[in-house]
């Protein structure tokens, strides 16, 4: 037995960085290692730009479970870009907008979203109680990938002693409002402990350098509890 810290995440909206180019910001279907951290990181008061404190929280293992994965939503932004040829080194993008007149190229990009999603994180290898009492009274927002996301519940962040991830996911206190009398089942985890039945993959979501937004890869184990039991 370990102790695990086991918290929920629900939100109206969310996004969780993928692939992305300038045209397209994808989203994947949980939330990934560096938006975990980043958020325990907000929870504390830690800024992007604190490297310490950032590399402070480098150590931790987690599992994320996937109660609700939601449904794509995609938002079209109509967007002006200003050329370089067209105003030279303006002050400010109101002026190069107005300079420029009519010599603007515009285009379309794309923004992926989930919606309706609820996940139930597990982490452990850290003193746990100090990240426990930052999820109850965050120094900062809290959301899901963009500040257009915050979370629709509160975290209900605990302590349990468990076996490993599974067992501590499945101690999670979802939201009211999306219980059920039976409750809501765990249709995936993302672990970074083997959980024995599943598959592996490397995901490039460990962050190094929070300005640069550089990352590196990581393996992680896959889990579908239900299939694994025996049911559909």
């Amino acid at each position: 037995m370990a102790e695990h810290l086991v918290f929920t995440l629900a939100a109206a909206m969310a996004a969780m960085g993928d692939l992305a180019g300038h045209e397209r910001r994808g989203t994947m279907a949980w939330p990934a290692r560096s938006a975990i951290l980043g958020l325990l990181a907000a929870a504390q008061g830690i800024r992007r730009d604190d490297a310490a404190g950032l590399a402070a929280l480098a150590r931790l293992r987690m599992a994320v479970a996937v109660h609700d994965d939601g449904t794509p939503l995609r938002d079209y932004h109509t967007v002006q870009t200003v050329p370089s040829a067209a105003v030279r080194r303006p002050d400010s993008r109101p002026e190069a907008l107005a300079r420029a007149g009519q010599a603007v190229n515009t285009t379309i990009t794309l923004r992926d979203y989930r919606v309706g999603v609820l996940y139930s994180v597990a982490v452990w290898d850290l003193p746990l109680e100090p990240l426990a009492a930052a999820l109850r009274r965050p120094v900062f927002t809290l959301y899901l990938g963009r500040k257009s996301c915050p979370l629709s519940a509160p975290p209900a962040p605990h302590i349990v002693e468990a076996d490993g991830p599974l067992q501590a996911l499945r101690q999670a206190q979802l939201p009211e409002f999306r219980n059920t009398r039976q409750g809501l089942p765990i249709r995936l985890i993302a672990s970074d402990e083997d959980l024995g039945g599943g598959h592996s993959e490397w995901r490039n979501d460990v962050p190094l350098d929070r300005g640069r937004w550089h990352f590196t890869s990581r393996q992680v184990h896959f889990l579908r509890p239900v299939a694994a039991e025996g049911g559909t």
